[in-house]
């Protein structure tokens, strides 16, 4: 069942971020794979700092940990 949530949460994470950063989605996959990275990353960043209880404070600590690896890839891009 935690399997399924993180799937859930990885979608939509990978969307918004997707969204918010690019202005377009990456497919089904590409969100899950996004979203699922991004909730590791918001994960580490945030899991120490705050308490981020529920869904919806997964999603948003999912997305903005998404973000932060799409930036990253970005940059990672522009130089080579």
């Amino acid at each position: 069942m935690a399997l399924i949530w993180t799937l859930i949460v990885g979608v939509v994470a990978g969307f918004l971020a997707g969204q918010i950063f690019r202005g377009s989605g990456f497919g089904i996959v590409g969100n899950v794979a996004v979203g699922v990275v991004g909730a590791l990353i918001g994960g580490f960043l945030f899991g120490n700092v705050f308490v981020v209880g529920g869904l919806i404070g997964r999603i948003i600590c999912a997305t903005i940990g998404a973000i932060i690896l799409l930036f990253v890839i970005s940059l990672v891009n522009r130089k080579a």
